[in-house]
């Protein structure tokens, strides 16, 4: 009975060790793709494809153009198209699906959202091998399209899909942030655009559009309403101001830093401007492009991917005809610190693939997510907003270049917002950078805007913005987005919540428990079974 006790406590060591194990690294080994040695085109395979779009029917066109053009050259591969207008939709959709083995084949997400679906899962593709592979990889002879190879794909925009030392992903687009200005109300209240926006010239210009005639309508637009500055997405706004000012956000590994006194006094800074109706954010008042079109914005920060909904002329726009004011539109860089060496995010979505057990379903699955980044699709999708390709092969194409030539030519296709957003990304890729990824990075993006987001409300409604209303919304973030340990710069020395274990620690941790049940159990059986033996004597 000792031997087969000590067998189960040994058991029970290893479900706990394993337990262990889970709950410091949270993610299993990776598991290697086995390419097959040749791709069966006599079999039918059906995949689905999860792709997002801004309700814009030409970029929905795109997704359905690639998808028949593909299943030309590959007639057993069929394509399901599922589209969603949210990435956090189709990233809570993964997640859920990832626990019932049924996720998509193909799927358009962020590297952040990536490395969420690899902890406690090896659900997602690594590609190293594929991207390679002499045969089916990048460029490969026996790819039946006119594929890029590994050589020709943007060099910053392919490490971006880098998580852990292997690529996961493949870029699809890439955008990056503009301020679209109004360079009439601009000149009208005084000022000159220099070469590059600072933030000291935006607060400026800002407060100075805030001054109202007797009657309380704004001077530079004679209306009753006027946001000089709105920016789009908060979480990029401080992610950037940061990195601008060599401040932390977070290391490689995980540790986050952003506690730290240069954001309290980002925060200050813009609760200042806040109270004085210069600055906005999007959550709180609105789209940035409506009051611009509308000539009650003079600085609206949104993707270069929004492009052709700001401006004048701007052929998408959620306000009527009669709204719009007509002004001359400057697309520059995000406002800096330091002009000399600007900092702006590469953002844009990147293409993964996930584990079945059809190995023969996976390649299909990698074949089409190759054929997104042929020029075809690249150069169509790119047109429609100021996304830029991520591909040297379509970037330096003649068809690309004589889009781009075009600026100007008319207020649809050749809308020169939009291509000037583009060049702005094409002009300063080497001044981009993007925040390190790792399981929680996603929480902490969500976590840097909503700090500036609560200090804007708690303004408006009158709050007292000081320093103990900075610890209090450190500790209260820290908690609402679960950012784990190794903050010792928080206020007070305060431990961050952990938040929940990952769901492969509590199956063995359960396992475990129930191991030890087990060998209670068999214990008491025992004891019982000697009392019986020894009553007989």
């Amino acid at each position: 009975m000792r031997k087969k006790i000590k067998k189960l406590q040994l058991l029970a060591a290893a479900a706990a060790a394993g337990a262990l194990l889970t709950g410091c690294h949270g993610a299993q080994e990776r598991r290697n793709f086995e390419i097959p040695e040749m791709f069966d085109t006599s079999q039918q395979y059906e995949i689905t494809f999860w792709a997002k779009n801004d309700t814009n029917k030409t970029q929905t066109r795109i997704y359905e153009q690639a998808i028949s053009d593909f299943q030309k050259i590959y007639p057993n591969i069929t394509v399901n198209l599922r589209l969603y207008t949210d990435y956090g939709k189709i990233y809570n959709d993964v997640i859920t699906n990832i626990s019932t083995n049924t996720t998509p084949n193909v799927c358009i997400t962020y590297p952040d959202h990536i490395a969420t679906y690899l902890m406690g899962s090896s659900s997602v593709v690594p590609l190293d091998e594929l991207l390679s592979d002499k045969r089916y990889g990048l460029g490969g002879s026996e790819v039946r399209f006119d594929t890029p190879t590994q050589e020709e794909i943007i060099s910053q925009f392919l490490e971006e899909c880098r998580l852990d030392g292997h690529y996961y992903a493949l870029p699809y687009m890439r955008s990056t942030e503009a301020c679209y200005v109004n360079k009439t109300y601009v000149e009208k209240l005084g000022y000159e655009l220099p070469d590059m926006l600072t933030w000291d010239f935006i607060w400026e210009v800002s407060e100075a559009a805030t001054a109202k005639d007797a009657d309380g309508n704004f001077l530079v637009n004679g209306q009753n309403v006027m946001l000089p500055f709105i920016y789009k997405s908060t979480d990029n706004m401080m992610i950037q101001m940061l990195k601008q000012k060599g401040a932390g956000y977070s290391t490689e590994d995980g540790e986050i830093r952003i506690f730290n006194d240069t954001t309290k006094e980002l925060l200050y800074t813009i609760a200042e401007h806040v109270e004085s109706g210069a600055f906005s954010t999007f959550k709180i008042s609105g789209y940035p492009a409506n009051f611009l079109n509308a000539g009650q914005c003079i600085f609206a920060v949104d993707s270069t991917a929004g492009a052709t909904w700001m401006g004048s002329n701007a052929p998408l726009s959620d306000i009527s005809e009669d709204k719009f004011v007509e002004f001359e539109t400057a697309v520059m860089p995000i406002p800096q610190y330091d002009p000399q060496n600007p900092q702006m995010i590469s953002q844009g979505p990147s293409i993964c693939i996930f584990q079945k057990d059809d190995t023969q379903e996976v390649l299909a699955s990698w074949l089409f997510a190759q054929y997104l980044l042929t020029n075809e699709v690249q150069i169509a999708y790119a047109r429609t907003e100021g996304y830029v390709p991520v591909t040297a092969k379509a970037q330096e194409s003649s068809e690309y270049q004589d889009y781009l030539a075009r600026c100007g030519e008319d207020n649809s296709a050749y809308y020169d917002v939009k291509i000037e957003a583009s060049r702005l990304l094409l002009d300063n890729v080497e001044h981009t950078f993007v925040t390190p990824v790792f399981n929680g990075s996603a929480s902490l993006r969500d976590a840097a805007g909503q700090m500036i987001e609560n200090t804007a409300k708690s303004t408006r409604r009158k709050q007292k913005v000081d320093d103990a209303y900075m610890e209090e919304l450190y500790s209260d973030v820290t908690s609402l987005y679960h950012l784990g340990e190794g903050q010792d710069n928080l206020p007070g020395g305060k431990k961050a919540d952990l938040g929940p274990l990952p769901v492969t620690s509590v199956i063995l941790l359960t396992a475990l428990a129930a191991v030890w049940i087990l060998i209670l159990l068999y214990m008491a059986a025992g004891a019982i079974k000697k009392k019986k033996m020894s009553g007989r004597h």
